[in-house]
C-alpha cells in the first residue's frame, strides 16, 4: 500500500514513476505539470514513441466511440506538451482519422487509476519500456530516482481504501441549526482523505429509520455561497430538517466535484463559461458523469451501528448504493437549495442527464425562492 501512496505523490508532484505488469512495464508522467523537457524524456528513458493515456469519456468527446476504459493515443512527433495537453482538456479538439486509440495495456490502465485517486485530470503520457532499456530503467528505481509500483498492487489498493476507515476524534459541536451535535472524523488508511459523520441529537430519542444525508463536501458552496449550485442550502437544511426530526446523521463525504477533486471542478467550471452542461465539462475532461462511490459512507454507517435510514437525497444512485451495501432505505425526502438564474442549468443537467428527482423544482420555483422540503416518499 506505501508503495501505491509514495506513487500518487510522485505523481502529484509532476513526477514520473513506473508501472509494472506483466505484460510490459510503462514510464508513466502525468500530464499535469508535463513540459516539453519531460516530454522529450519519456521515450528517450523507455526506448519506445509516447502515447496519450486517456479515458473513454474523454475520448468519447474527441468523436471516437471507444469501448475499452482507456485508449492509447501516439504522440505525434513535433507535437508539444501544449499540444498533448490540447487532446486531454480542450472541448474543440477531435481526433484525425489516421490517430486512431488502441486498447491500453494493464500498466497503463492501473496508471490512469493513479491520477484519479491523486485528483489530477485523468490522463497520462505513457511509454513501454524496451528490452534494451529495462537495465538501465531497473538501475534507476534501484537508485530511487523513479518510483516503481506494480499494477496489480495498485488494483489492490483502489479496491480496499474504504475497508480501512479509522475512527480517529470526535467532539461535541453545537451548530446554528442543531444544537446537539457531534462531529466523528473518520480517516481512510492512506491518510489522504477524511470524513465527517454529523451526530445530531439523543440517540435515545432517534426514530427507528434514522434521518440519514450524505453530503459530498463542497467548498465553493458550503462555505463561500456560491450560486453556481445549491451545495449549501442542501447542507444547512439537511442540519435543520435532522434536528427536527429527533435526530440523526449527516456524512460530509471529502467528494469534492462530485469525485473529481476542486481543482478538476474549477476546470470544469470554466468549460461551462464556455456553454457546456456540467455532464458535459466533466466528460470533456476525462470524467464520467459522476465518480462517486460510496463505500466510505456504508463503512461510516457500519461503525455507526446505523442499518435502518430515511434517506435526504434527491439521487436515485445514493438509494441505489445504500440497497447494494445492505443499508434498509425505508422512505426518502426530498432536499432542495434556492433557485438561481446561476444554478438552473446545473439543476436541469443533474435532472435530465443524472436522473435527479428535481422536476419539482425547476417546473415550480421562481428563481430566488427557497424550495422547501417534500413529503417523505414511499419506496
Amino acid at each position: 500500500m506505501r508503495q501505491v501512496e509514495r506513487a500518487i505523490f510522485d505523481l502529484r508532484r509532476g513526477l514520473p514513476v513506473l508501472v509494472r505488469a506483466a505484460s510490459g512495464d510503462v514510464v508513466v508522467h502525468p500530464l499535469e505539470g508535463c513540459d516539453d523537457d519531460a516530454l522529450a524524456a519519456l521515450p528517450a528513458l523507455a526506448g519506445n514513441p509516447a502515447a496519450l493515456a486517456l479515458t473513454r469519456h474523454r475520448l468519447a468527446r474527441l468523436g471516437i466511440d471507444f469501448g475499452p476504459r482507456v485508449g492509447l493515443v501516439p504522440v505525434i512527433p513535433g507535437d508539444d506538451a501544449h499540444a498533448i495537453a490540447a487532446w486531454a482538456s480542450d472541448e474543440t479538439q477531435r481526433l484525425p482519422v489516421d490517430c486512431q486509440p488502441v486498447a491500453a495495456n494493464p500498466a497503463s490502465g492501473a496508471a490512469l487509476d493513479l491520477m484519479r485517486i491523486g485528483l489530477l485530470i485523468p490522463a497520462a503520457v505513457v511509454a513501454e519500456v524496451s528490452h534494451a532499456q529495462r537495465a538501465q530503467v531497473k538501475a534507476l528505481v534501484a537508485e530511487g530516482t523513479i518510483l516503481a509500483v506494480a499494477a496489480e498492487q495498485i488494483d489492490a489498493y483502489s479496491e480496499s481504501r474504504s475497508r480501512f476507515l479509522k475512527r480517529t476524534s470526535d467532539a461535541d459541536i453545537p451548530l446554528s441549526h442543531a444544537e446537539r451535535a457531534k462531529f466523528v472524523m473518520f480517516r481512510e488508511a492512506d491518510g489522504m482523505r477524511e470524513h465527517i459523520a454529523i451526530v445530531i441529537g439523543n440517540r435515545g430519542e432517534w426514530n427507528d429509520a434514522v434521518p440519514v444525508r450524505l453530503h459530498s463536501a463542497c467548498l465553493t458552496g458550503d462555505l463561500f455561497g456560491s450560486l453556481r449550485c445549491d451545495c449549501g442550502e442542501q447542507l444547512r437544511e439537511s442540519v435543520r430538517t435532522i434536528d427536527e426530526r429527533g435526530g440523526g446523521v449527516l456524512l460530509y463525504l471529502a467528494q469534492e466535484g462530485r469525485g473529481i477533486g476542486l481543482a478538476n471542478k474549477l476546470r470544469a467550471y470554466t468549460l461551462q463559461d464556455g456553454g457546456l452542461d456540467t455532464v458535459d465539462a466533466d466528460q470533456v475532461l476525462g470524467f464520467g458523469e459522476d465518480e462517486r462511490t460510496y463505500e466510505v459512507a456504508l463503512e461510516m454507517l457500519e461503525q455507526l451501528e446505523i442499518a435502518r435510514i430515511e434517506l435526504l437525497t434527491n439521487n436515485p444512485e445514493k438509494i441505489a448504493a445504500m440497497d447494494q451495501g445492505g443499508i434498509e432505505v425505508v422512505n426518502r425526502r426530498g432536499v432542495y437549495g434556492k433557485l438561481t438564474k446561476q444554478n438552473r442549468r446545473y439543476l436541469n443537467a443533474k435532472a435530465k442527464r443524472a436522473g435527479h428527482w428535481l422536476e419539482e423544482v425547476l417546473d415550480d420555483g421562481e428563481e430566488g425562492s427557497a424550495t422547501p422540503f417534500r413529503r417523505p416518499v414511499a419506496r
